[in-house]
Order: structure tokens, then C-alpha cells, then sequence
């Protein structure tokens, strides 16, 4: 009989064998660690099991469909693989995704950060709040591989979530910046020779005031880039999202940006 340790072993060499990025099987893993923590046998539980660990009221909606992507894929796993006769995961309802809460960190507050912080910082907080990047990808920036030159100026490859590479045009000073710093990686750290995600992330934390991250970087910069284009298609590339629904729901949209189109129809 397989165990959980042995099922949770073999679903893991599955989510690799897909060709998964480590960061979301990273991520699907700690989520099924945390659920067979409350439920040490995985292959006896529940329908009624599932739907009471979805229901933990101090969970957020994207934490509970998060959580439900990983039983999903565990127990559709399991059923196939022939560890179980019958998925307990197969009757969960869908989860609907939250009204956009987009949370852009204030321009005062990043200029100031980004006054106070070192240089190392200021660099992955402009990467952030001037072109968009995530944490994982301003931690693979690599300037021997990623810059490349053409008739418009400098461009970034960007390796993005899901081993997606996306061209990102660079403003004239971080292209400056980036060319001046040595041959590799930008922000050089033991994860394959550059600094992890989570470091990163921390690093630009610390120096944000208040519960500010550095996704809030990624919400300025749509809601900044969205005022002055209108193109939701073109930012949704610029920042690496398969579907503009995605996009949507970083831009913090104000009265005064539906002013116009009111007044173009009155």
C-alpha cells in the first residue's frame, strides 16, 4: 500500500516531469505538506475533508483557489496513477476569483524607499516600479545574456513565471545602469549563481514602509503605464500575462478615468 510520504514523493516527480517551474512546484508542494500536516493519511481522506480545509475562514478567495489548483492536481494525480479508486477532489466546486483589489504602492513612498535603500536595492526596486518585473525575474537578470540592442534603444529578456521568456524595453537610465555593471548576474547569489526569489523579495520589503511588497511595484507600474496608454493588450505582454483579465486586475482605476468616457457619450 502506498503511504502519503511515497504519494507525495511520486506526485512531485510527476509536476516535474510537466515541466513545471520550481517556483510552482515549490509552491504545490509546501500546500499539500501543509494539508497532509492536518491529514496524515492523504489517500483516505474525504470529500468532506477537502471542503472543510477550503473553509478555513482566515483564508483569503485566491489562497483558498490557490489551495484548490493543489488538491486538484494531487488527487487527479493519484486517481490516474492507480493509488486511488475514486477522487474525493473531483466534486469541489469552483472557487470565483475576488473583484480586483488592485494596490499600488504610492509614488512618494517608492521615491523615498528608493532614496534611503542601497544601491543594490534602488536597482530591483526600479525594476520593479519602473519596468514592471516580478521578484524571480529581477533576481535572474543577467546582463552577459539579457540586453540586447536595437533601433529603439535597449531591450531586457525577462524570463518570466512558467519558463516564459517575454522582451521588455528598457528605460534609457536602467539601461545605463545595467550596461555599467559587470558581465553576469546582476544580483549574483547561490540559486544557479544569482540571489532566489524570496531573497529578493525580502530585500525589497525591508525596504518599503508598512505592509508595502514588491508586487505593490508591479500595481504602480500598471496603473501608471495603463493612464498613460489605454492598452491593456500591450501592458498585459509587457508584464508577462497570458490572459489581459490578469492585467485588469492590477490597475487601480479613479473617477477621473472614467471621466472622458462619460463626457465622450453625454
Amino acid at each position: 500500500m502506498t503511504t502519503s510520504h511515497e504519494a507525495l514523493t511520486g506526485w512531485r516527480t510527476w509536476l516535474a516531469a510537466r515541466d513545471l517551474s520550481p517556483e510552482t512546484i515549490r509552491l504545490r508542494v509546501y500546500q499539500l505538506v501543509r494539508f497532509h500536516e492536518a491529514h496524515t493519511q492523504l489517500l483516505e481522506v474525504t470529500p468532506d475533508d477537502l471542503a472543510r480545509w477550503l473553509g478555513r475562514p482566515e483564508w483569503s478567495t485566491e489562497t483558498r483557489r490557490s489551495q484548490l489548483s493543489a488538491l486538484r492536481s494531487f488527487y487527479g494525480w493519484a486517481q490516474a496513477a492507480g493509488k486511488i479508486t475514486t477522487n474525493p477532489a473531483r466534486l469541489l466546486p469552483s472557487i470565483r476569483r475576488t473583484q480586483p483589489n488592485p494596490r499600488p504602492a504610492p509614488a512618494g513612498l517608492v521615491a523615498q524607499a528608493i532614496s534611503a535603500a542601497t544601491s543594490r536595492v534602488q536597482l530591483m526596486l526600479r525594476l520593479a516600479v519602473r519596468q514592471g518585473l516580478r521578484r524571480g525575474e529581477i533576481a535572474k537578470v543577467n546582463t552577459e545574456t539579457d540586453l540586447i540592442e536595437d533601433l529603439g534603444g535597449w531591450t531586457l529578456i525577462v524570463h518570466g513565471k512558467g519558463r516564459k521568456d517575454r522582451l521588455v524595453p528598457l528605460a534609457d537610465d536602467i539601461a545605463a545602469e545595467l550596461i555599467a555593471r559587470p558581465k553576469g548576474w546582476v544580483f549574483p547569489g547561490g540559486v544557479d549563481g544569482h540571489l532566489g526569489a524570496d531573497r529578493v523579495g525580502v530585500l525589497m520589503a525591508q525596504a518599503l514602509p508598512g505592509h508595502w511588497t514588491a508586487h505593490s511595484l508591479r500595481h504602480a507600474f500598471a496603473t501608471r503605464a495603463w493612464r498613460s496608454c489605454r492598452d491593456l493588450l500591450g501592458l498585459a505582454e509587457v508584464l508577462g500575462h497570458a490572459n489581459p483579465e490578469t492585467t485588469r486586475r492590477y490597475i487601480e482605476v479613479l473617477a477621473d478615468d472614467l471621466r472622458p468616457i462619460v463626457l465622450a457619450a453625454a
